[in-house]
């Protein structure tokens, strides 16, 4: 009995092993740090079933804390979406996918005082034939609300190169604008001087010019 009880012990061990280390079938993807007061801000939270074929029951919680406050439960799914009452109520939106994979929620009209920390809470509980293990993942996003929106480093650096890339072209354009208009001009110049040359020539010496025919 003792055997069984260790092997049971074993196998359920493995299962939850087994469970945590199988590839995940999504990608995790972070969320932003920073919104924009009054726009609308997703914040992101995936949680990858390691195998998608296993059934399991997902609950899923969302808490914020202002700095140095408490986590105020805000919003829930269990079977269902639902808005706590909270600050925030009419303001959360579920961006979750049908597969439970993606447990993202919004906020719209994201205000100053909405800064903070936000967490997300995913349980869940598989449903194999003779083990029920469960899983836990806890996501925090510290999240910080702006009046307008900055400036990204890296576009600035493209604005940038783009200036100096179009500023380049348009020298290269203008030089080889007045190269072609020089090497025309003296393609006239010296087709005119050849002219005039000719025209300078007297009449019996142009005939003289002409090369005689062998017969």
């Amino acid at each position: 009995m003792a055997a069984l009880t260790k092997v049971a012990s074993a196998s359920s061990l493995l299962v939850v092993l087994w469970v945590g280390v199988c590839s995940a079938v999504c990608v995790e993807v972070p969320s932003e740090k920073e919104a924009v007061q009054g726009s609308r801000m997703k914040l992101m939270c995936i949680s990858c079933m390691k195998r998608e074929e296993v059934s399991a029951n997902t609950v899923v919680k969302w808490y914020y804390k202002t700095e140095g406050g408490q986590d105020i439960p805000i919003y829930e799914y269990r079977n269902e979406k639902r808005e706590l009452e909270s600050r925030f109520r009419g303001r959360l939106q579920w961006n979750g996918s049908a597969d439970m994979q993606d447990v993202s929620i919004s906020v719209l009209n994201i205000s100053l005082n909405d800064s903070g920390t936000y967490t997300c809470n995913v349980t869940r509980e598989f449903n194999f034939e003779s083990h029920r293990p469960v899983f836990t993942r806890t996501t925090l996003i510290h999240l910080t609300v702006v009046e307008d929106a900055g400036e990204d480093v890296t576009s600035i650096v493209s604005e940038i190169m783009m200036y100096i890339l179009l500023v380049f072209l348009t020298l290269w354009l203008l030089i080889e604008m007045v190269y072609c208009y020089r090497k025309v001009a003296k393609a006239e110049e010296a087709a005119q001087e050849s002219a005039t040359d000719y025209l300078a020539i007297p009449s019996e010496n142009k005939e003289n010019c002409a090369v005689p025919v062998e017969e």
